[in-house]
C-alpha cells in the first residue's frame, strides 16, 4: 500500500467510525468496522472514489454484524443501551443542528434497534450523511425505488416509537437542567431533585449483567428520585459526578478515584427530565474511559 492510500483512508477514518457508530450503536464494534475496512482497502487497487468505496464497504460490514447482534441483544440481561462517546471534541462529526444531535443520541439509537439491518443502513446513509437514493441503492446493491421503499418504511417506524423527547429545548436549557439535576444528586436532596423530574420520569440501567443495576425500567417521580439517590448512596462518598458531552447532549460521567464507573444521560421535555439512560456496563466504558484519561 503506498503513502497517498494510507493517508486517503486517513482523511476518511473519523467519518467511517461515525458512520460504524450509527450503525451499531456500539463505539468497540465501530472500530473494529473501521479497522476490517482498512485491511480490504489494504488489498484494494485503483479506486476511483476513495468515501464512496469505503463507506459501501463498511456499511455493508455493519449489516452483517447487525444480523448476527439482534441474536445476541435479545438475550441481553437487563436493559440493552448503545455505547456511549464523549463527542465534545467532534468524535461524531459535526453535532451542530438540534436535528444531528437528535441522530446520535441514546435514545434514537435505541430506536434505531427496532429497524432491519438493511433499513437501518438506508436511514444513516440518507439523514446522517445526506445520500440521494441512487448512491444508497449502489450501496445496498439494490434499486432506487426500493432505496425510497426501505427509507420510507423506516421513517414510519421510527415516527410511531419516537415518543415526545424535546427538539425544541435548547443546549444552554438541558445544561442548566443537568446541572440542577448534578447538584441535587450529589447533595442527595430529595425534594429539589423531584422538582426537576417529569412526573412520568422512566430510568434505564445497562448493567449488562456484570454489575448490580436494575434489570427493568423504573418509572414515576418518586421511585425515580428514591432509587437515584439510593443509588448514589450506596455507591459511597468515593464517586464523583461530573458534567460532560455525551452523544451530542449533556450529560453525567461517575468516577471512583480514576475509574469510570458510569454514564449517565438525561433526556428533557417540556422543562423536565422526562428520562435517564445509565451505562454502568464495564465493557462498554472503556473507550470514554479511555477518552477520560486522555482528557479528550
Amino acid at each position: 500500500m503506498t503513502v497517498d492510500a494510507v493517508e486517503d483512508f486517513e482523511r476518511h477514518r473519523s467519518k467511517l467510525f461515525g458512520l460504524a457508530y450509527r450503525m451499531l450503536g456500539s463505539a468497540e464494534e465501530a472500530e473494529d468496522v473501521v479497522q476490517d475496512t482498512f485491511l480490504r482497502w489494504h488489498q484494494a487497487s485503483a479506486v476511483e472514489s476513495p468515501w464512496a468505496w469505503l463507506a459501501k464497504v463498511a456499511t455493508n460490514l455493519c449489516v452483517n454484524r447487525l444480523t448476527s447482534a439482534r441474536a445476541r441483544r435479545e438475550s441481553y440481561v437487563g436493559s440493552w443501551l448503545p455505547e456511549p462517546v464523549l463527542t465534545a471534541d467532534g468524535a461524531l462529526g459535526p453535532l451542530d443542528s438540534a436535528e444531528q444531535r437528535e441522530f446520535v443520541s441514546l435514545a434514537f439509537l435505541v430506536l434505531l434497534e427496532r429497524l432491519n439491518p438493511v433499513e437501518r443502513a438506508v436511514f444513516v446513509l440518507r439523514e446522517a450523511f445526506d445520500y440521494s437514493h441512487r448512491e444508497v441503492a449502489e450501496v445496498i446493491n439494490s434499486s432506487e425505488a426500493n432505496s425510497r421503499q426501505l427509507y420510507t418504511r423506516a421513517r414510519r417506524h421510527l415516527t410511531e416509537a419516537r415518543g415526545r423527547s424535546d427538539r425544541r429545548t435548547d443546549q444552554a436549557h438541558r445544561r442548566d437542567l443537568v446541572e440542577s439535576f448534578l447538584a441535587a444528586a450529589q447533595q442527595g436532596d430529595l425534594p429539589e431533585l423531584e422538582k426537576v423530574l417529569a412526573e412520568d420520569v422512566t430510568v434505564w440501567v445497562d448493567g449488562g449483567g456484570g454489575v448490580g443495576a436494575a434489570r427493568r425500567p423504573i418509572s414515576g417521580l418518586s421511585q425515580v428520585a428514591r432509587y437515584l439517590v439510593g443509588s448514589l448512596s450506596i455507591a459511597g462518598e468515593g464517586v464523583r459526578l461530573s458534567a460532560a458531552e455525551v452523544n451530542g447532549a449533556p450529560g453525567l460521567l461517575a468516577r471512583a478515584g480514576e475509574e469510570l464507573v458510569g454514564v449517565l444521560v438525561p433526556e428533557t421535555s417540556e422543562g423536565r427530565i422526562s428520562g435517564i439512560r445509565i451505562i454502568a456496563n464495564p465493557d462498554k466504558l472503556r473507550l470514554s474511559h479511555s477518552r477520560v484519561l486522555s482528557g479528550s
